[in-house]
């Protein structure tokens, strides 16, 4: 009797476990099948996926040296972008840059046998680094207790070359339409910035006012939308510390539902700070980690360099940019969880949520957008690097934004200004990145 109910069982299992490996092998088989796997466009024959689920608009934005006057400069380094609606986007940049074309290539023996400058297809200036202030030092004694102002960028004073000459300090802040063309120019704030980092609106302000986060001022300025006049501005500018009035060198933005927000204070500080709608301060967290890249304490940052919010789950989502990882606190700043974004030469700039609730991520390190559920678990990657006159290639990129038509938007420190990316005819919606929350609009 035993011995029939072993053979009946062993029988069972053996039927069992040919189903299962019969439907992992079907899965598997499945997924070589044409029009399955990971390409943006499913079924697509041939070809790549070097910009994922877009492609890279020509001629966006039209050349800054288009307008009147301004025939001897392009532009500078891409800080941040913005797109209000298709038909206006914001792009921040640090000044402008001298144009000049492509130098002729020379041979440098100085430097070693066989060795010439510019190589063929890659870049010969990075924008981040001839847009001032270039020598930058991170821990500068600019504005703090008994210490000169920071001055402006039109003084020559970290080595960043002569205003007029060497760069421009004009047209820092610019709007362009769906074609491209430069429709405003915000010179009127030029002389505010020392170095502007990032603009955003609030999706949840019906008047749909402008921010600019100038983390060399450790200021924030908000302006009218249609930029007439500065409305206010958060933080003492040109002097810094670590309170409730001061920020050291703040970075990134993001809102919540009730129009409360948050700052990564986050160069030379380490904390994130919250605001109430108005403005005013309500609480600050986080602590300076151990040197080296691997503090995995939470609630402890080294350059916490972005921050984004979960609409539906008031998640706060932080980029703790020096050890590789995004840390998620609740809306009041006690740690949940945290997830690694890849051992160097990850360096990730910036992380964005749109209303999807998928987090993305752009990492300098690889020059690719990276995806992520809420959870941290990896969906998706696309991205190339590539030369600053290569349409569609990363170099740099320290700003995104989404339009409402799904039109993607990055700004570049390395190869500078910004450029637009359109969905590709049948790509997956779940490889783009998310549309905005535009509550209030």
């Amino acid at each position: 009797m035993v011995k029939r109910v072993f053979i009946f069982v062993a029988a069972v299992c053996a039927l069992i476990g040919s189903f299962v490996l019969g439907t992992r092998m079907s899965s598997v088989e499945g997924q070589a099948k044409p029009g399955t796997g990971f390409a943006a466009i499913p079924g697509q024959v041939g070809g790549q996926d070097p910009f994922g689920p877009y492609d890279a608009a020509a001629n966006w934005p039209k050349p800054i040296s288009g307008l009147p006057g301004n025939e001897k400069w392009t532009w500078g380094s891409g800080e941040g972008i913005f797109a209000e609606s298709p038909n206006r986007v914001f792009i921040l940049q640090r000044g402008e840059l001298p144009n000049i074309p492509q130098p002729r290539v020379l041979a440098l023996p100085q430097l070693g046998p066989s060795i010439e400058f510019p190589i063929g297809r890659l870049p010969w200036r990075d924008a981040t680094t001839a847009s001032p202030p270039r020598n930058l030092d991170l821990n500068a004694p600019c504005g703090g207790q008994g210490q000169p102002e920071c001055i402006n960028a039109e003084v020559d004073t970290d080595g960043s070359g002569v205003n007029g000459r060497d760069f421009n300090w004009q047209n820092c802040l610019v709007v362009v339409d769906a074609n491209g063309n430069i429709t405003e120019t915000w010179k009127q704030y030029d002389k505010d910035y020392r170095r502007p980092h990032s603009v955003f609106i609030n999706p949840y302000d019906a008047t749909k006012a402008v921010w600019v986060v100038d983390d060399y001022r450790h200021a924030i300025f908000k302006y009218t939308n249609d930029g007439s006049k500065l409305l206010q501005t958060i933080g003492t500018v040109n002097h810094h510390a670590s309170d409730d009035t001061h920020f050291n060198r703040p970075t990134f933005m993001a809102w919540q539902p009730d129009s409360s927000f948050y700052v990564a204070d986050g160069y030379n500080n380490t904390r994130v700070v919250k605001f109430d709608k108005d403005g005013k301060y309500l609480l600050a967290w986080g602590e300076r980690g151990e040197p080296g890249g691997k503090e995995m304490r939470g609630g402890y940052f080294n350059t916490p360099h972005g921050v984004t919010v979960d609409q539906k789950t008031h998640e706060v989502f932080v980029n703790d940019r020096n050890n590789h990882r995004i840390q998620v606190f609740d809306a009041n700043g006690k740690f949940l969880r945290q997830w690694s974004t890849g051992a160097p030469p990850s360096d990730v700039h910036l992380v964005y949520m749109g209303a999807d609730e998928k987090v993305w991520i752009f990492d300098r390190g690889t020059s690719k957008m990276v995806q992520y559920d809420t959870q941290g678990h990896l969906l998706y990657a696309w991205g190339t690097w590539g030369a600053p006159d290569m349409p569609g290639a990363f170099w740099g990129v320290h700003g995104v934004s989404v339009d409402q038509d799904g039109n993607f938007y990055s700004a570049a420190v390395d190869s500078g200004g910004g450029q637009k990316f359109t969905p590709r005819p049948g790509a997956n919606p779940a490889m783009m990145v998310g549309k905005p929350v535009k509550a209030a609009w």
